[in-house]
């Protein structure tokens, strides 16, 4: 459904220049990866991605953990295809790339969609045969490039009002709802292989929105029109799983077609806490149960595995923490509610757990700006000592919001007087300015 965070924000600089946390995601993650856990009960699992991150720990979390990798914006319109007639394919192969190296399907999102159009497209006056013409040809270029490498497409995003009407968009307005078996039957001929879906979002419980697709996928087997299955969003708030959806499943399925949890989170109102993770924890385990009792459900997806990497924060002010990793890529409580559906036998990580990460957001010639963020969950701090040693001859020039020495290569960094108090749920950042020259590994942090 919507944009993975873009922008030079930290978490891609994490990716970009590299991370060391003290929590190393590996360890505590699942005895088994949700990935191998999914094969098990015969579900693909998947997240969102985005094609620039993919490397240091990101990459190895999303290589190791997902069957399946859904890029977050690399396929939309707006992306592919910016100016008519010029195309933009980097983003897009590289995750196809990647997911090929790392035996994972791709799920291609989104063919046909209201929003992320370029403007050439929507500031167009198009007929409809005009409006047609674009639609199959589009649909034809991109399913068609990557004809026998996408597992399946949503190939119709998002064509419900909250009442079960259609949505008023460039495509309804120009080729009435027709569109949808249009663009359907033009993704088959593109790649005949691949699964074409319809997805939207608050269609995961049953009402007059899920009603609306049922009636539709109904009406679109019974003419013949292409259609494999259905794409349930799931962008959900704490506490709020619809007590219908493992039912709403079922009558999908029992259509004959399968369903697919296409962009999975939950958010809640910041700061997180203990009692709301575990709530979360709770959210994602029924999800993912409802999924594993309807032997149609066949993929399960969060949309971006790392709050760090979330659209929620910026959409949805005050709230937050919506997916299974924390923005330091350790797994939340969240992480084991999925493995535990599953069938996993999870170790989770010790109550009580604070942690602090290292990052590079600037580098020139002969000088760098550094953070390190303290963060806790389930523990609180009342003071805090940062400690590493620097192992290419780097100094610490000046620091902020911490008090640092630096012996040698010993570095050593203590709150000041106003931010020793790390809160559950809560962070706390420092930086300092450093010189380097030849190299700028980064280096092992403890927190004491």
């Amino acid at each position: 459904m919507r944009s993975l965070r873009t922008g030079l924000s930290l978490a891609s600089l994490l990716a970009t220049l590299g991370t060391l946390l003290l929590t190393a995601p590996a360890a505590h993650a699942a005895d088994t990866p949700l990935r191998d856990l999914g094969t098990a009960k015969g579900k693909v699992i998947g997240t969102a991605v985005t094609g620039s991150k993919l490397t240091g720990t990101y990459g190895d979390i999303a290589g190791a953990q997902f069957s399946s990798l859904t890029p977050g914006n690399a396929m939309k319109w707006g992306s592919v295809e910016p100016t008519q007639g010029s195309f933009n394919w980097a983003e897009a192969d590289q995750i196809v790339n990647f997911a090929e190296a790392h035996g994972q399907q791709v799920r291609g999102h989104t063919l046909v969609w209201h929003s992320q159009n370029p403007s050439w497209l929507t500031n167009g006056s198009w007929t409809p045969a005009q409006l047609g013409t674009l639609l199959d040809n589009h649909i034809a270029t991109e399913a068609g490039r990557y004809k026998g490498r996408i597992a399946a497409w949503d190939v119709v995003n998002e064509p419900f009002n909250e009442d079960g009407t259609y949505r008023s968009t460039l495509w309804y307005n120009g080729l009435g709802s027709g569109y949808i078996a249009r663009a359907l039957t033009d993704a088959r001929a593109a790649d005949p292989a691949a699964k074409l879906y319809i997805n939207d979002y608050n269609v995961e419980g049953v009402n007059a929105k899920s009603t609306a697709l049922y009636n539709l996928v109904k009406s679109l087997k019974e003419q013949g029109v292409p259609i494999d299955g259905v794409g349930l969003q799931a962008h959900l708030i704490l506490g709020q799983v619809p007590s219908t959806l493992q039912q709403n499943i079922q009558r999908f399925a029992d259509l004959g077609v399968d369903v697919a949890i296409t962009e999975l989170d939950i958010r809640m109102a910041l700061p997180a806490d203990s009692t709301k993770l575990a709530q979360q924890k709770a959210d994602y385990k029924a999800v993912t149960a409802a999924c594993v009792a309807v032997t149609r459900c066949v993929n399960l997806t969060v949309w971006g595995f790392a709050d760090s990497d979330s659209w929620v924060d910026s959409t949805f002010p005050g709230y937050g923490a919506a997916t299974p990793y924390d923005a330091n890529y350790a797994p939340k409580p969240a992480y084991y509610g999925i493995a535990e559906a599953l069938g996993g036998t999870t170790t989770p990580p010790p109550t009580g757990a604070c942690s602090a990460a290292y990052s590079v957001p600037s580098q020139w010639n002969t000088g760098f700006t550094g953070n390190v963020t303290i963060s806790c969950s389930g523990a609180s701090l009342s003071s805090w000592k940062v400690t590493w040693t620097y192992g290419a001859g780097q100094q610490i020039t000046q620091a902020w919001n911490a008090t640092c020495t630096q012996t040698g290569a010993a570095v050593s960094c203590t709150n000041a007087s106003y931010n020793g108090t790390v809160p559950d749920g809560g962070s706390v950042t420092f930086g300092f300015n450093a010189n380097w020259s030849g190299s700028n590994p980064v280096p092992t942090v403890t927190l004491g």
